[in-house]
């Protein structure tokens, strides 16, 4: 790559076309983005972002991806939650925060962009931290998640917290390592909540620095092991944020996964 990959990041996007509010807190809220075309409606697409899980990052750097994906003719909301660092972030409030959230917003979009949703469960994109947060969701709410494409998650805790990625960012959200919250772990560890209902696929690459793909290849074989459907696409060449950069080389593989868990509901 010439350019450095984490640009996405910071990239300007449209503004949205509404915003809602979930709950009473200024981050329990959403941007919706309308579908392109004129079809009949479809079930959400809802996008939760990464930054593990701090309060740094938000929503906004998923503008990229979201309006990418309502270009395609996917009703789009991108879904904002309390994060580490704030107050009522970490645990439980991230957590319960997208477990409300993800319920909410099939009901919410419909009557926002009327004649373009359908209220049924949403599919959920969600990159590195937010794909921890999909399939977290996805465990617990099984029948409010249609299916789940997790992008380069962090979907093995305790092994997160064993690497302390992002300099101690797995004990920000829980609070302690898995010797400390054990009961934590085993509520919100992915690798602890199998088989997962939803349809699955991951997304990884092998030259991520930021989320190490062992981590989606233990999770998958431990999901599979336990019956999940579950599907592991590991792309050669790509690194962490290039799979939620439209212009990338791995987007057609984002955009296919989508596809193949958004069709068939």
């Amino acid at each position: 790559m010439h350019s450095d990959p984490r640009t996405v990041l910071t990239r300007p996007a449209p503004e949205p076309d509404a915003t809602v509010a979930y709950g009473e807190h200024p981050d329990q809220i959403a941007d919706l983005r309308r579908p392109a075309g004129s079809g009949p409606p479809r079930p959400l697409v809802v996008v939760v972002h990464g930054g593990f899980w701090r309060a740094e990052y938000d929503r906004r750097h998923t503008g990229p991806l979201a309006t990418a994906l309502a270009a395609l003719g996917y009703p789009v909301a991108q879904l904002e939650y309390r994060r580490t660092g704030q107050p009522g972030g970490g645990w439980p409030g991230t957590l319960t925060d997208v477990l409300g959230g993800v319920s909410a917003l099939p009901g919410l979009a419909e009557v926002a962009l009327p004649g373009q949703v359908t209220a049924t469960p949403p599919v959920l994109v969600g990159h590195s931290a937010g794909g921890h947060l999909a399939l977290y969701a996805a465990a617990h709410a099984p029948g409010a998640v249609a299916g789940v494409l997790a992008l380069a998650p962090v979907a093995d805790l305790a092994e997160a917290y064993r690497l302390d990625l992002d300099a101690g960012a797995v004990a920000a959200l829980l609070g302690g390592g898995p010797a400390d919250v054990p009961e934590r772990y085993a509520t919100a560890d992915p690798r602890a909540l199998v088989p997962l209902r939803p349809r699955t696929v991951v997304i990884h690459g092998t030259l991520d620095q930021q989320v190490p793909i062992d981590l989606s290849r233990n999770y998958a074989a431990a999901a599979r092991a336990a019956g999940t459907e579950i599907r592991l696409i590991e792309l050669p060449d790509c690194e962490h944020f290039g799979l939620i950069a439209p212009d990338s080389p791995a987007w057609p593989q984002v955009t296919d996964a989508l596809r193949s868990l958004h069709e068939d509901h």
